[in-house]
């Protein structure tokens, strides 16, 4: 079974959040429309509640995918009395192709891109009273997005590959490979960077709060103004920058951070966020657990305590436990701490990776000015400033280990160490276990 007839997808569904039953101006009850009825006429009062559904869509899976990457990057430890296979299969790295924590983020991400892809033919097919510019800048948004699902995508299956054009359930695009995959993402984002810079001052929307960042202030009344296309170019050009890094086009990452929310001495928090919250018709937060928990714990990597620097402030992540903790001969001394509540942001990119990203687009051409971007980071998680030599050698090691504290239990460490050659040197507690270095494709997928 391919990848659209395996998603049970039986509406756009944006009452996913907030939506109660109502009928819209122009447009059916969202609570019972039919992918139809999106995508061969996407009406104005359609477009809110679709477009929400989508950025909801976007957080499904999240926990999953994300232990599955800190755990294989040995940033921490899932242990989980409902199912021990986070600390058989994933940390001795046979993943069996047809269990979830293979299928649930390639579903989830495919879900995504088939309901944004309802959006788009709908507004290819709309006849409501939508500008042209308004057309084009849905369309930026709505691309920009996908590209960041392919790209979580590409992420855990790197050469095992993915499909791109998913646009035909009856004809499926071909697989691609890692290489193949970042060009294509890097061309729906300069296609949707174009859209964006044609989608005139306003979107015919409200941009959710989870870009909030992006917002700028009015000079005259001191009023904080809508997100608009041209905020969300940032955030576009933002993600450019991350794909050009993995694919390492360095010019092409400092032309794109110029034109994105990057501020080497701006706050480190900025940036785009999935939101939650307690409320019946969202979700809460996946990532948080309480402290000193038994049944359902992640525990830190011993290594991630040990290889710090004295006074690194970003251990903080991690907070000693009450107890130890163990399952199957591995054991946790201090649990992730990453959030403190169940309505907690988390993060799609902020300021600090782009900081990393300055840093490591300059190590070779501008040493000096690679340092200085991590002394930032340094001095923020009060550091001395870096001392040591600006070899590429040495440069590389000072990246990857703020990337690490930076950045920790956000699903980077696995990634960062393939795309530098250095996957053998993430650690394996067992004689059993081993770092994969991708995600098999879900079994029923026809390569």
């Amino acid at each position: 079974m391919k990848i659209i007839k395996q998603l049970k997808i039986v509406t756009i569904i944006a009452a996913i959040l907030l939506v109660t039953a109502c009928e819209l101006d122009g447009g059916e009850s969202l609570n019972g429309a039919s992918t139809s009825s999106i995508s061969d006429d996407l009406s104005r009062g359609e477009l809110p509640q679709a477009l929400t559904g989508v950025l909801s869509d976007m957080r499904v899976g999240l926990s999953t995918n994300t232990d599955v990457l800190s755990i294989v990057g040995r940033e921490y430890y899932y242990f989980t009395s409902s199912d021990p296979r986070y600390e058989g299969d994933v940390v001795v790295g046979n993943l069996n192709n047809n269990t979830f924590y293979v299928t649930t983020p390639w579903g989830a991400r495919y879900a995504t891109i088939k309901n944004a892809n309802l959006m788009l033919e709908g507004l290819d097919n709309t006849t409501s009273d939508l500008s042209a510019a308004e057309i084009s800048a849905t369309r930026g948004a709505l691309n920009t997005f996908k590209a960041y699902e392919l790209l979580m995508l590409s992420n855990n299956q790197h050469d095992n590959g993915i499909r791109i054009d998913v646009t035909d359930s009856e004809s499926l695009g071909e697989f691609v490979d890692r290489a193949g995959a970042l060009a294509a993402i890097a061309d729906l984002l300069a296609s949707s960077a174009t859209d964006l810079g044609s989608g005139g001052d306003a979107f015919p929307f409200e941009i959710p709060a989870g870009f909030n960042d992006l917002r700028k202030t009015d000079a005259t009344t001191g009023d904080i103004l809508a997100v608009t296309p041209a905020d969300m170019l940032e955030f576009n050009r933002a993600l450019l920058a991350r794909v050009e890094a993995y694919r390492g086009n360095y010019p092409a990452v400092l032309a794109a951070l110029e034109d994105s929310f990057f501020e080497l001495n701006g706050d480190l928090r900025k940036g785009i966020y999935h939101t939650f919250s307690l409320s019946g018709a969202d979700l809460p937060n996946p990532l948080f657990i309480a402290l000193n928990q038994e049944a359902n714990v992640r525990v830190a990597h011993a290594s991630f305590i040990t290889d710090a620097e004295d006074g690194d402030a970003r251990l903080s992540k991690a907070i000693e436990r009450e107890e130890n903790r163990e399952a199957s001969d591995l054991v946790g001394t201090h649990d992730v701490a990453i959030y403190s509540s169940l309505t907690d942001n988390v993060p799609l990119i902020r300021n600090e990776e782009l900081i990393l990203l300055y840093a490591e687009a300059n190590m070779a051409t501008n040493p000096t000015e690679a340092v200085a971007a991590l002394d930032v980071l340094r001095g923020a998680a009060g550091l001395p400033a870096y001392s040591g030599a600006t070899t590429a050698a040495a440069l590389e090691d000072e990246l990857l280990y703020n990337r690490r504290y930076s950045l920790f239990a956000e699903g980077h460490r696995w990634i960062d160490m393939r795309r530098f050659g250095r996957l053998a040197e993430l650690p394996n507690d067992r004689t059993t276990d081993n770092v994969p270095a991708a995600i098999p494709v879900p079994a029923n997928e026809n390569k």
